[in-house]
């Protein structure tokens, strides 16, 4: 385990919050440095283990270190189960114990995990989501296949579109007060916001999300659009995937990875959503620009 009692000098109450207060040179221009506290974002390794198997001879085997912002572990953790393939829905689990640092994710006894995804070796920065994996191929989560869902929602107007990334940035609050943090939020096809997540890790608010949505039976999000803060990569692509989303907007650029994920999974993938302008880069059906 980590021990982060040296490197943690953030006071008593500002840890739950995301936001560490620590001391720094503001220096500007040619003026003396001055002495201030500044908010900075928490990081903080998060250990997910999982405990399955008969009650006569139970099994405990750590899966991830995930580097996170505290906060929503439960729902990062059962999102990131999910997500990986290896929790099949929320009612396979029988409890969540949590510590400091840790988290525990027991299955009910009919349960059987894919032990050979718990064989991977999983570690998780902050910056990659996925770190420890050997190749591509190892990446692809099993996404059931299905018939091709047909369309039932007329497309998503542009304006709706111009209009999510301000509301994700004024729902923001420990960007506001940092601004170290990624966002991943769900909004309606009316540009309703539905829910949002933060953390330094943008493969982690996604999971943040999902985990919560699969928590309240929400899934799949056909009908929701998913707004990334930052830039859509393969995993993310693959981790919406696996919660039945089918438009994904990024205010940055999506990798070319990405769009071949969202192009195989059906997905509309949308980049450099800013400054009333986008780039389509699959599914443009779902849009109507004008």
């Amino acid at each position: 385990m980590f021990n982060l009692s040296t490197i943690s000098p953030f006071p008593a109450g500002h840890k739950a919050s995301g936001v560490a207060l620590l001391p720094v040179q503001k220096i500007t221009g040619d003026a003396a440095p001055t002495r201030v506290i500044d908010p900075v974002a928490v990081e903080e390794p998060l250990e997910i283990s999982l405990e399955y198997g008969p009650a006569a001879a139970r099994c405990q085997q750590n899966i991830s270190v995930t580097m996170r912002t505290p906060g929503q572990d439960t729902d990062l953790a059962i999102g990131f189960l999910f997500t990986e393939g290896i929790l099949p829905d929320v009612s396979a689990l029988a409890s969540v114990t949590t510590a400091e640092n840790t988290i525990k994710l027991s299955l009910r006894e009919n349960i059987t995990p894919d032990i050979n995804r718990l064989q991977r070796h999983f570690y998780t920065s902050s910056s990659c989501g996925v770190c420890g994996k050997s190749s591509i191929e190892s990446l692809r989560t099993v996404i059931t296949p299905g018939r091709p869902e047909k369309e039932t929602q007329p497309p998503v107007e542009a304006q709706v579109l111009y209009g999510l990334p301000p509301m994700l940035r004024q729902e923001q609050s420990i960007f506001e007060t940092t601004g170290g943090l990624h966002a991943a939020a769900l909004f309606n096809r009316s540009g309703l916001i539905l829910s949002l997540r933060e953390d330094i890790g943008r493969h982690n608010a996604v999971d943040k999300l999902i985990g919560h949505a699969l928590q309240d039976n929400l899934l799949p999000l056909t009908n929701a659009i998913l707004l990334l803060s930052g830039r859509a990569c393969f995993e993310l692509i693959q981790k919406a995937a696996m919660a039945g989303i089918k438009i994904i907007a990024a205010i940055g650029p999506p990798s070319s990875l990405a769009v071949q994920m969202a192009e195989e999974s059906d997905i509309t993938l949308i980049g450099f959503l800013r400054d009333q302008r986008f780039n389509i880069y699959s599914g443009a059906h779902r849009i109507r620009v004008k």
